[in-house]
């Protein structure tokens, strides 16, 4: 494993329970950081920080990020801990499911859009000004493939990553000069807990476009996270880094 400079470094991860979270919040404390984990789930919380534990300080904080109050009392929360947050990775997210756009229910549509595209705009907002005030500061947004290409059966989750794509942008153009770089990472479909979300179907699907056959593994995506996290990452701000094994070559 290459070493990636994150000492002392905070960093909050949300969705950090599992999946990509968990392997992000590995990968980061093997590198030095502190890590809080934010995730809606707190049994599965409490027993993902017990085991990251043995690897570095990690904290936890049940929390529903649709909820803006809530949002805010976890990043202070974090701040009275630790003094600040340096890192904020947005790595929640659903997909609702696989149908026809004109088949998904407007509830499920919608949560969908505010797990995946409202929830990082509360946390940024959160977390975003006290990073500039301290002059640095690292987001990175878990986007997806499908925010660039679209899925078919799948117009919510696409819709929902393109506009967090569209956010990562938008916010690195306002945080440019002041120290806070914000990117988006756009994978391929990993093996995570989502799986239980999707048809077949879907999975077969997203397996055939990629031309590596095989999905990407979530320490793939974690080791990419990492990168855009630390001090090395210096000039790269409202950019997408695709780990989509050939499939987006754009």
């Amino acid at each position: 494993m290459n070493q990636i400079d994150l000492k002392d470094r905070v960093a909050v991860i949300t969705g950090g329970a599992q999946g990509i979270g968990y392997a992000t919040a590995e990968r980061m404390l093997r590198s030095g950081a502190r890590v809080v984990l934010w995730d809606v789930d707190a049994q599965r919380l409490d027993a993902a920080c017990r085991t990251l534990s043995a690897l570095g300080p990690t904290g936890g904080v049940a929390v529903e990020l649709t909820d803006d109050a809530a949002v805010g009392a976890a990043a202070a929360q974090v701040v009275a801990e630790h003094g600040r947050i340096d890192i904020l990775v947005n790595n929640a997210g659903i997909t609702g499911g696989n149908a026809p756009t004109w088949e998904l229910e407007p509830a499920v549509w919608r949560r969908v859009i505010e797990v995946n595209l409202v929830a990082p705009y509360l946390t940024c907002r959160a977390v975003a000004p006290q990073m500039a005030r301290r002059g640095f500061g690292r987001i990175v947004n878990v986007a997806s493939v499908a925010g660039k290409e679209g899925n078919p059966n799948a117009s919510h989750y696409s819709a929902s990553k393109a506009g967090l794509i569209a956010l990562t942008k938008s916010l690195a153009k306002e945080l440019a000069t002041k120290g806070v770089l914000v990117n988006a990472v756009a994978p391929a479909v990993a093996k995570t807990g989502l799986f239980e979300q999707m048809t077949p179907a879907h999975i077969d699907y997203m397996l055939g476009k990629i031309p590596m056959g095989r999905f990407v593994e979530v320490g793939e995506i974690a080791a990419m996270i990492a990168w855009l996290a630390s001090e090395d990452c210096s000039f790269s701000t409202g950019a997408v880094f695709d780990l989509s094994g050939g499939r987006a070559t754009y």
